[in-house]
């Protein structure tokens, strides 16, 4: 879940308040870098670095041929095949400017945003590597509910939307799941018990959703990764760490996943913090593959970025340089 101007609550430490609806920006010395990663090595590449612009949570593309990243309140592609690749922007008419809670559709078609004005929207990409070329109309797909909503997942079949709904203008009140149709409609609120909860995607055959949740401790803000059957029944935890861990995205053969871990104590997923990015088998959350130790946090991992070929994944790093 992204930070919003329109609510200040403990679960989203790291608002940076002057960007305003802009999103986050850099700090002095500070650069946005792109990494893809690859499950069967310890060292990721580096595919674009800037000073000019604070990017944030990739998506990869249906056809792998390049990454969605948000910046700037804006959707833009990075396509992997250029040298250098650089960020080229998507227009997007009727959608306000976004965070970093976006997803495609299953097919890629389509991208699904989450805007700065608490409301969820989707625009279509095209097919291929359309997406950038042309304009796209974004459609609103929530109603004024009273309700900031954040969108993380989509299930496999593209007809439901996983997001995190909290009210507007509260204080430290938790997130809650809620599902609804992908074309807009009712949403339905699902109990996860106590504890704030985020990141809810859906596993790839559909039958779980995953999450990162609060309900295992009386620690604040000590979120663990959990799962449950999609759509109802209780969370069964599958990490148990001291480190506080955020945003689990499952590849799409569904061995292979990822999450970001942030020092313990941490409050909600901010950003500028020594972090690491975990690869784990989904057999086997607990022990990790391969760790990525990187200065980053908010913004790095917050969404799925697997490549459709279940071996890469993207992530961002914020090094500051020293003076």
């Amino acid at each position: 879940m992204a930070d919003s101007p329109d609510t200040a609550s403990q679960h989203r430490v790291g608002e940076d308040t002057r960007a305003g609806m802009r999103g986050r920006l850099l700090g002095p010395g500070q650069r946005t870098c792109v990494w893809i990663a690859s499950a069967d090595s310890d060292t990721p590449s580096l595919v674009h670095e800037t000073d000019e612009i604070l990017l944030e949570a990739p998506n990869w593309s249906a056809d792998a041929g390049s990454l969605l990243l948000n910046g700037d309140g804006r959707l833009w592609r990075l396509d992997l095949g250029s040298h250098p690749a650089r960020p080229v922007e998507v227009p997007l008419d009727g959608v306000p400017p976004i965070n970093n809670d976006h997803v495609l559709s299953p097919d890629g078609t389509h991208v699904y945003l989450s805007g700065m004005d608490g409301h969820l929207y989707r625009a279509p990409l095209g097919s291929g590597t359309g997406m950038g070329a042309g304009t796209s109309t974004g459609t609103r797909l929530t109603a004024d509910d009273g309700m900031l909503h954040y969108l993380h997942g989509i299930s496999p079949d593209g007809g439901t939307l996983a997001c995190v709904v909290i009210p507007r203008d509260s204080n430290g009140v938790p997130g809650r799941l809620a599902l609804m149709p992908a074309e807009g409609g009712p949403i339905r609120v699902v109990d996860t018990g106590e504890g704030h909860i985020d990141g809810p995607e859906y596993s790839p055959d559909g039958g779980w959703i995953l999450l990162n949740t609060e309900a295992f401790t009386t620690t604040p803000g000590h979120a663990q990764i959990a799962r449950l059957p999609a759509g109802t029944g209780p969370l069964e935890r599958l990490v148990a760490s001291g480190t506080v861990d955020w945003f689990p995205h499952t590849a799409p053969d569904g061995r292979l996943a990822t999450y970001v871990a942030f020092p313990p104590g941490t409050l909600g997923h901010p950003e500028n913090l020594d972090v690491a990015v975990h690869l784990v088998a989904t057999d086997a959350w607990e022990t990790p593959l391969r760790t990525f130790p990187l200065f980053g946090g908010q913004g790095t991992l917050n969404v799925n970025s697997w490549a459709p070929d279940s071996r890469r994944f993207a992530f961002v790093s914020y090094p500051v340089s020293e003076h």
